[in-house]
């Protein structure tokens, strides 16, 4: 690790490389046992990782967007061992205290910045204090991955007024297509308290878990009247959908269950442009890393450039979600533990791919801290 500050390191003792998850120079993932460290800005801090969880960006990325090099990852949890200059005086992280939350894996402006490593660096703005009720796996399980991406989906894209700090009481009607789902369960969770009507979309199977997660209508998905039901229920009214999925079929659910007067369609993916079939429907792709502000070199319609303003609401939206968090009002998906460290991650991410395992987000422990 090197900084062009002067870090408060924890016992003054850090090791020279590590190891990590890396793309290869054709994109697929190997373990690299002598990966440096990352470097630590001023304004970062840096993590020892416990425990990292699963999402499918982590094998989307460096299948769509290779970067030979970059570490992989984005969801963590662990102890602080630096601090950087500036981090250390603004922020009120302590060394050795529990952390956790996201970065932007497979970063090509960053090779170094995944989670999926021994140590990870962090801007301090964007990392969340652990509550003592919960574990290291439960934490990595809530990141910040899906939290960025809700907070920017529900109250800058689809524009909600309604916030859990300020909940709306007009009782709209949000749809959340793919509400078994890590992000739908917690996507449930933030409407509700943000005052809203909340309608999901599901397996049959996972009817109950969604409902214990705030959903107040189920539907199945694969149900051929899941539209006409949905636009009875709203009164052919309704003005948002969130897609998780992010499908064909489910873009076209989205827009067919908007009512007659339009409203908002936010997906998790880039849906092709034919599908945008309805002027009245406003539609836009959310990336959770652009909560971060910091500039995004990706094609294919996924980049951007920095914007301080998101990155200012990202950290407010942060400081709100601590709150949250430390009052029990929000939790995480159901967790499943997958065993093997490195190799674990490797293990599982075929599985997230193939949808082998539905309703649970997959955690893996890297160090018993």
């Amino acid at each position: 690790m090197s900084s062009s500050t002067s870090p408060v390191i924890l016992n003054g003792i850090l090791p020279t490389t590590q190891t990590a998850i890396v793309q290869a120079d054709d994109g697929t993932l190997h373990i690299k046992r002598d990966a440096p460290l990352p470097d630590l800005k001023h304004d970062q801090i840096l993590v020892h990782v416990a425990a990292v969880a699963l999402n499918p960006c982590d094998f989307k990325m460096a299948e769509r967007f290779p970067a030979p090099g970059a570490t992989d990852g984005c969801d963590f949890s662990g102890r602080v061992v630096a601090i950087g200059t500036d981090a250390a005086r603004t922020s009120n992280f302590r060394l050795g205290e529990r952390v956790f939350g996201a970065v932007h894996g497979s970063n090509p402006l960053d090779l170094q910045s995944g989670s999926f490593a021994e140590y990870v660096a962090i801007d301090a703005g964007f990392l969340f204090h652990t509550p003592e009720y919960l574990d290291d796996e439960t934490a990595a399980a809530i990141g910040g991955t899906g939290l960025g991406t809700l907070g920017l989906a529900l109250y800058k894209s689809l524009g909600l007024s309604g916030t859990p700090k300020s909940p709306t009481d007009k009782g709209e009607f949000v749809l959340v297509y793919g509400g078994s789902t890590s992000v739908g369960t917690m996507g449930l969770q933030l409407l509700k308290l943000s005052g809203y009507r909340t309608i999901a979309t599901c397996s049959p199977r996972n009817f109950e878990l969604v409902r214990s997660y705030g959903a107040d209508y189920v539907f199945d998905y694969k149900e051929p009247e899941v539209v006409d039901k949905i636009r009875t229920l709203t009164g052919n009214a309704l003005r948002y959908a969130l897609d998780i999925i992010a499908e064909v079929k489910t873009t076209k659910h989205c827009y067919a269950a908007i009512g007659r007067a339009g409203g908002r369609y936010t997906s998790l993916e880039k849906p092709a442009d034919h599908l945008h079939n309805r002027k009245t429907v406003k539609s836009e792709l959310v990336m959770g890393i652009r909560i971060l502000g910091k500039r995004i070199a990706l094609d294919h319609g996924y980049g951007s450039e920095a914007s301080p303003e998101l990155r200012d609401f990202g950290v407010q939206w942060y400081h709100e979600l601590q709150g949250l968090l430390d009052e029990r009002r929000i939790r995480s998906h159901p967790v499943k533990i997958i065993p093997g460290r490195f190799e674990g991650v490797l293990n599982g991410l075929p599985l997230l791919k193939t949808r082998a395992v539905s309703a649970q987000k997959m955690v893996v422990t890297i160090a018993e801290l």
